[in-house]
């Protein structure tokens, strides 16, 4: 270097060494915090599968007179101590507290090893691989996925919102504060994505993005749309404005292309890069799939990680594009065969509703469909059923119906998930909405249930028909003072399930319908209420309302049977059907999500999607017979 160069500044040498990204958040204070709370999280929903068998040492202890102010104050109060043995040579002992369905809630900051704090999720699985029956590969793959996840999770407790702030967020926003799955401890894993990637693409990044799209040629590519959309002209009039169009359609005629023998849609920027270009590769040499640029709308991702809303026009359809990445169970593609006929289901789902005045005026339920789709099949894969089918998922686009424009003026809505969410204070989030909407705690449930339990119900016990209405699809609609009046449901055709013994009522399911909703017979069908719903949600809700809102678990649940039997008791006609789809049976079989990762499926390729596991039974807290736990 020569003398009478300047010498370079610290920011100079940073940039020219190419310092490595390092996530945002990631430090000891975060980590630390965020994994206590997983360990716990693991502990109590690996013993709930029974996938762990903690022995009890001693009691419950007595519940504290004065209402418990923190997550885990109230859990402590009501907690019982018990051990774990992990290897030869570590045992575990922690405080948890007991409730419905057998499930298990446990306090952080109880865990201990050897008389020493543990809060090694990691650790744990490492030291713990001969208890939970893990081979090599499974473990490899596990230890990953968590390491991601916490990674997730300290993003998260960096930029933590108050239950007051988040309770002022738009429905879109809030999604980027959810922290994921209540019941799938590997919850934010993404395998596929880079730090880069998750810190552009996730939905805690908060980063909204403009799309790109692509041409596809009416060869591979097939269009899909309900009454009103049923040309692709008519879904591009009100999706793309008129300059992006002539753009678009400039792109092909340059190249010698006919913009009449193509199919346009947005890919996601990830997906182009590591998974189409690639795999699609003599496609695009042959000019049977173009590049194109964005259309210019910033769209922000949401729970789903594949599913954008467009921030820019509310009015324009949120998009869900496939996304091949390992995540929560599955990779997260577009199956070919439902893209295709997501737009048939929603015209049948819609016409259900519209033609039923009770779903249609009086609970005036919000049914979000996937009224439009472009497939693009593969011409490989999509003709090898035995190849695994993250390779038959790989482009598409689904075009669902935007929430905003079908709320009422003051309504605002949130997802189901968001009422599950606790603060860095401990403050739970519904606690928040009870307090604004100057209601008594029981009687918001109550507006709660209300809202959510009716249309669920009579989809099931008058068509047969049952939605998955866990956290992320369902949605709870609030009016100006935070009470809960009506509910939302979206992802139809991945979520909606048919009764396999037929019902007068599915005969107005078009055949092309049939073909592709799953069936199941009816004393499984209700299992996607109680699994969805009950157990998926009312499981983590119940004791939240306990400890913030001085409701016990009880009469929590209490109060969702008395919705139950309401609605039943307005169609007395339909009490067939109530034993037929019997929800207060005494036990339920016992869903599980986290067996399916240890000892089902792993991280192996397969030629179907996998499906949860079941084992054994759990009592029914919405029978007959006295509340009791596990």
């Amino acid at each position: 270097m020569s003398h009478d160069e300047p010498n370079p500044s610290a920011d100079d040498l940073r940039r020219a060494a190419a310092v490595p990204f390092t996530p945002p958040g990631l430090n000891q204070r975060n980590w630390d915090r965020a994994a206590a709370r997983l360990l716990a999280k693991m502990l109590g929903e690996f013993a709930y599968e029974e996938i762990i068998e903690p022995v009890l040492v001693t009691a419950p202890t007595s519940s504290s007179a004065s209402e418990p102010t923190t997550e885990t104050a109230g859990a402590a109060a009501q907690s019982a101590l018990y051990t774990l043995r992990i290897d030869d040579t570590g045992v575990l002992t922690f405080r948890a507290r007991r409730g419905a369905y057998g499930s298990w809630r446990i306090a952080p900051e109880s865990v201990e090893c050897q008389g020493r704090r543990f809060s090694d999720p990691l650790a744990f699985l490492a030291r713990a691989r001969e208890l939970l029956g893990l081979d090599g590969a499974t473990l490899g793959h596990l230890l990953r996925e968590m390491s991601l996840t916490l990674t997730a999770d300290t993003r998260l407790a960096d930029t933590a919102l108050t239950a007051p702030q988040l309770a002022d967020l738009d429905y879109a926003d809030i999604e980027g504060h959810q922290t994921g799955h209540p019941w799938l401890v590997l919850n934010k894993g993404r395998i596929g994505f880079s730090a880069t990637d998750t810190a552009q693409w996730a939905p805690e990044a908060r980063r909204p993005a403009r799309l790109p799209w692509i041409a596809v040629s009416v060869g591979l590519a097939a269009y899909r749309g309900v009454p009103g959309l049923a040309d692709a002209e008519d879904l591009y009039g009100r999706e793309l404005d008129a300059p992006t169009r002539e753009t678009f359609d400039a792109v092909l005629r340059d190249r010698g292309l006919d913009p009449a023998a193509y199919l346009y849609l947005p890919v996601h920027p990830w997906q182009w890069d590591e998974v189409l270009l690639p795999l699609y590769a003599p496609a695009v040499a042959r000019g049977e799939i173009v590049p194109l640029p964005t259309d210019g709308d910033l769209r922000l991702p949401q729970q789903s990680i594949r599913t954008f809303v467009n921030v820019d026009r509310p009015d324009r359809h949120t998009v869900k594009l496939p996304l091949s990445i390992l995540n929560t169970l599955v990779w997260r593609g577009l199956p070919t065969e439902r893209t295709l006929a997501a737009p048939a289901v929603t015209s049948w789902v819609h016409y259900l509703r519209d033609a039923d005045p009770f779903l249609r005026d009086e609970c005036r339920v919000i049914l979000l469909g996937e009224v439009a789709s472009v497939t693009v099949e593969h011409p490989l894969y999509d003709r090898l059923p035995e190849v695994p089918y993250q390779y038959r998922e790989l482009l598409g686009a689904i075009w669902r119906e935007p929430l905003q424009p079908r709320l009422d003026a003051g309504e605002r809505a949130r997802t189901l998930a968001s009422l599950l969410h606790t603060d860095p204070q401990g403050r739970a989030f519904t606690a928040e909405l009870v307090s604004r909407s100057g209601l008594r705690p029981t009687v918001w449930l109550q507006r709660l249930f209300a809202t959510l339990l009716p249309p669920l119900l009579h989809f099931l016990y008058r068509y047969g028909t049952v939605f998955s209405p866990h956290g992320e699809n369902a949605i709870v609609v609030f009016d100006d003072h935070d009470v809960p009046v009506r509910l939302a449901i979206k992802d139809f055709v991945d979520d909606v399930n048919v009764s396999a013994q037929s019902l007068p009522e599915h005969a107005s399911m078009p055949d092309d319908v049939r073909r592709v909703l799953l069936t199941e017979e009816p004393d499984f069908l209700t299992q996607f209420i109680h699994s969805g719903l009950f157990v998926g949600v009312f499981r983590y809700l119940a004791p939240l309302c306990e400890e913030q809102l001085d409701v016990p678990e009880e009469h929590f649940f209490s109060l969702v049977r008395a919705e139950i039997l309401r609605h039943q008791a307005r169609f007395p006609e339909l009490k067939e059907r109530y034993v037929t789809f019997d929800l207060l049976t005494p036990r339920i079989e016992r869903l599980c999500l986290n067996r399916n990762r240890l000892h089902l499926d792993g991280y192996r390729d397969r030629p179907e999607r996998p499906h949860a596991a079941v084992h054994e039974t759990v009592p029914n807290p919405l029978a007959p017979a006295p509340w009791a736990h596990a």
